[in-house]
């Protein structure tokens, strides 16, 4: 048994797939879940949104980070953000403060 426990409606082995995943890009210091499922009120069939506090990660890599990433969320959606690109304060807001940090 890993220890892992489920997170926000996400059932522990998609928690795992995606820290798992992200720990091949060091660029990406910190991965932040946020919306309906960092404040609880998420559906069976919410998506996923999942900021990245990776400013140096290149364009290439954030791609090829999200394809992947999508695949491995099934049958959820990915909603995938680079921190730095967000230039709504209130979103910013809203992920310091019910952000969960997954990474």
């Amino acid at each position: 048994m890993t220890g892992c426990k489920a997170l926000a409606g996400l059932p522990c082995g998609i928690l795992e797939k995606l820290q798992a995943e992200l720990s091949h890009y060091p660029q990406v210091q910190h991965a932040i879940l946020f919306g309906s499922r960092a404040m609880g009120t998420h559906r069976a069939n919410s998506d996923i949104d999942l900021c990245l506090d990776a400013p140096d990660l290149s364009f290439q890599s954030f791609l090829q980070l999200a394809s992947v990433l999508d695949e491995l969320v099934l049958p959820y959606r990915l909603d995938l953000i680079l921190k730095h690109h967000i230039d709504n304060p209130d979103l910013l807001n809203h992920i310091q403060r019910v952000g969960l940090v997954v990474k």
